[in-house]
């Protein structure tokens, strides 16, 4: 049996230390060891369990249902389960890429897009969002500039835009993962970028509305999901938030 150090697990699960702290603290795995020292040493049986937990959170299974599921049931139990899962998921980014590959074939006839085309590209929270945020912000004038941009907008335009966002969050998550400070040059400049995009394409982002912003993607679980669950990397919005406030505390 080898024990491995908080940073060779961290390494090959592709996980981040502060993810392994947060699972020891909730109790959800638990080193067997201690080094003389004092650091958390993972087992054999540790790495198993802490393998099964990575795979559900890529399935973006809550905390609370993992530690559930791994209460009940085996290793082949648990492999059959996400497989399952998996299969569903391969089925859902097929029609996924039908829908995308469709937008891709309009857009060469320059047409705007329609509900349909943006809950098929954005998610089917994407008009409960848009009603939420026109309640939140319909009588101000950032909403009213983004009403007028984007009625204007293509599928292509729209599909541009999308990309864009992703890769930006990507990043996002990235530097997050890599334990990047939220007070550094390199979380700023990419601060910088969400502001800007939001300048571009919707309305003039002040600094104090990007904090506004930073602060809902922590308040509201939507938000937070978006990007703690999507990317698989708790405390994620958190970052953001605290990388915004950084970047305008000056």
């Amino acid at each position: 049996m080898t024990n491995r150090t908080v940073g060779e697990v961290a390494r090959e699960l592709g996980i981040t230390v502060r993810t392994l702290h947060h699972y020891d603290r909730i109790g959800l795995c638990v080193p067997s060891e201690r080094s003389p020292a004092g650091y958390r040493l993972y087992s054999d049986t540790d790495l198993q369990r802490l393998q099964q937990v990575v795979v559900y959170r890529r399935l973006e299974v809550p905390l609370d249902d993992i530690a559930d599921l791994l209460a009940n049931g085996d290793v082949h139990s648990h492999l059959r389960r996400q497989r399952a899962v998996v299969m569903d998921r391969l089925r859902e980014l097929n029609q996924l890429v039908v829908a995308i590959d469709t937008t891709l074939e309009n857009t060469m006839n320059d047409e705007p897009m329609t509900m349909q085309d943006m809950k098929q590209l954005f998610g089917d929270g994407f008009e409960e969002a848009q009603a939420e945020a026109e309640e939140r912000w319909g009588d101000g004038d950032a909403w009213k500039e983004s009403k007028r941009r984007t009625a204007k907008y293509t599928k292509d335009d729209w599909t541009r835009i999308k990309a864009a966002q992703d890769d930006l969050q990507q990043r996002m998550a990235a530097a997050f993962r890599q334990g990047v400070p939220a007070r550094s040059p390199q979380a700023a400049g990419l601060v910088d970028e969400h502001r800007d995009q939001i300048t571009r394409w919707f309305y003039d982002c002040s600094p104090q509305m990007q904090v506004e912003l930073g602060r809902m993607y922590v308040s509201d679980p939507r938000f937070t999901h978006a990007y703690d669950g999507a990317y698989d990397a708790p405390g994620l919005s958190e970052w953001i938030r605290d990388a915004i406030e950084a970047r305008h505390s000056a």
